[in-house]
């Protein structure tokens, strides 16, 4: 059966779910699918929030990013850790930081 979803998910999200040795994944694709996207989402929606923060506080991307990640990784957050290290890496390439 052919898979008609037209989402393209990256090697590097990919690898999240990947079993040792990397050439089988963890979980189904539709999962990591649904996963992937959900990340990307946050990334993208946390773009605007992340450059407003670095101009208030007046601090550098990467410090903005660390704090990213503490919230993203926080007990309570709908994303696993390595889910919320992929967002942060996303949100840093978004913004060219």
């Amino acid at each position: 059966m052919e898979d008609a979803n037209q989402i393209q998910v990256p090697e590097s999200f990919l690898a999240l779910f990947a079993a040792p040795g990397g050439y089988k994944l963890t979980e189904p694709m539709a999962y990591v699918r649904e996963r992937y996207e959900l990340c990307e989402d946050m990334a993208q929606m946390l773009t605007e929030q992340a450059a407003a923060r670095q101009f208030q506080l007046g601090v550098p991307g990467q410090e903005v990013l660390d704090r990213m990640l503490e919230g993203l990784a926080a007990e309570g957050s709908p994303l696993q850790p390595a889910e919320a290290g992929w967002v942060v890496k996303r949100l840093a390439e978004l913004l060219s930081w």
